[in-house]
């Protein structure tokens, strides 16, 4: 199966809430964006209206690969854009930033493509699964784009208190996946990193402007200069470490919950996942109602499997939850504990008629739409929707051989050599072959 092989296959709209106001100093718009993610939209509008950093927010992160509605609003100014790739439409004035509070639930609407004739036969079943027993609420690998850019965790570096590795993996790593510019703005700081002073010749290289001009003031400042990244980015690096302590806790806690033959994994960029294909009453509605901490060191956890789980994912990774922080800037770069729900149950879920795949015949296609709460994954629901069918690869899903019997080429035989009827001179010696042997044949009569 595949999906987001164009941007119309995987769309997002956001359900909102705002408090207008006439005198707001917010100017809210609602946002329509393709292949752009949140940051490079928010980027781009900045950049191009002159805006200083941080006064562009907006209620939470929408996927790149594909089309997506979502608020925003600028701080103080007045913008207007209107791009194959980026349009913004007025709603009106607010009197604050606006955040994840603003969000009721996402719409999504994804087109499966590349789907055989059994994959179709299936999908009806896994449905009712997904509506009874629900879909583990795990961050997918949209959250871990460091991984796939082998980069790793910037997390880790900051807890350490090396802000010239977090700074140096931000700015200077190029990933063998990025083909934009951006990628040959790193390749140049890597071969040049410490010369401050110079230039790269890619316009690209504006978005590092501020840290290069905090770099040429004091060349060995490097928390200084990581601090010059916008305050969401910086808090995104945290996030996608915490993210991933969540993913492995309560992978831990379904293997702590439910027999193996009731799970089955499922890779990501970050690891293996493991669901649950079936739950007895009892688990499942402690799962329905159980929610497993984002760690931090202020944390509370109570007895039980949840703690079991937390206290392994911390022995995994060597921790402890006073050292979830980073030395010297506390204040500023810190994990906020939350409690996110271990189950997610979409609503309004429909499943489109199969259709004849244009893109890849002579597969079938299929529309599948449904709603979400803030924070969670619609990839992952389509992967629970399509077990049998996903294969991760490289953070895509990529099509499963055929289940149909390969056909062979036929072999190719030597050619049949036909007898050629006789020339005229053959003809002439078989007569006379004929006549002689008929009067040799009378003589002995």
């Amino acid at each position: 199966m595949r999906i987001k092989q164009r941007p119309e296959d995987f769309s997002v709209k956001e359900s909102y809430r705002f408090e207008p106001a006439e005198s707001g100093a917010f100017r809210v718009y609602l946002m329509d964006k393709q292949k752009l993610s949140t940051f490079e939209a928010v980027e781009r509008i900045r950049e191009r209206f002159g805006l200083r950093p941080g006064s562009v927010s907006f209620c939470g992160l929408k996927d790149k690969q594909g089309r997506t509605e979502q608020l925003i609003a600028v701080e103080g100014a007045d913008v207007d854009l209107q791009e194959p790739d980026l349009r913004l439409k007025y709603l009106g004035r607010a009197v604050r930033r606006l955040t994840a509070e603003d969000i009721t639930s996402n719409r999504f609407s994804v087109t499966v493509r590349a789907l055989t004739s059994a994959d179709v036969s299936q999908v009806a079943v896994s449905a009712a699964e997904v509506n009874r027993l629900g879909v583990v609420n795990y961050f997918d690998s949209q959250r871990f784009g460091s991984l796939k850019h082998g980069q790793g965790f910037v997390a880790k570096d900051l807890m350490r208190g090396d802000f010239e590795a977090a700074l140096k993996n931000l700015m200077a790593k190029p990933s063998p996946l990025d083909r934009s510019e951006d990628a040959q703005v790193k390749k140049y700081w890597r071969d040049h990193w410490g010369e401050w002073r110079r230039e790269p010749p890619f316009a690209a290289g504006r978005r590092y402007a501020r840290i290069l001009a905090a770099l040429r003031r004091n060349g060995k400042d490097f928390k200084g200069a990581f601090l010059q990244i916008d305050s969401a980015y910086r808090a995104l690096q945290l996030f996608a470490y915490q993210s991933y302590l969540w993913n492995e806790g309560v992978r831990r806690l379904l293997q702590l919950l439910l027999p193996r033959e009731q799970l089955f994994p499922m890779p990501y960029q970050a690891g293996t996942l493991l669901f649950h294909r079936d739950a007895s009453a009892e688990t499942l509605q402690f799962l329905r109602k159980a929610s497993f901490p984002l760690l931090a060191p202020g944390s509370t956890i109570g007895e039980g499997r949840v703690r079991e789980a937390v206290e392994w994912v911390l022995g995994k990774e060597k921790l402890t939850l006073e050292k979830l922080l980073v030395p010297g800037a506390e204040r500023i770069l810190f994990f906020k504990h939350e409690d996110r729900p271990v189950l997610v149950y979409p609503r309004k879920l429909v499943l489109g008629k199969p259709e004849p795949d244009e893109l890849n015949r002579p597969l079938f296609k299929m529309n599948v739409a449904f709603t979400l709460p803030p924070g969670s994954y619609a990839t992952l629901v389509v992967k629970r929707l399509f077990r049998f069918a996903w294969r991760e690869e490289d953070g895509r899903a990529e099509p499963k051989p055929s289940r149909a019997p390969e056909r062979r080429p036929p072999e190719r035989r030597p050619p049949e050599r036909r007898s050629e009827a006789p020339g005229f001179r053959a003809r002439q010696r078989a007569r006379k072959e004929a006549k002689e042997r008929a009067r040799r044949s009378g003589r002995s009569d």
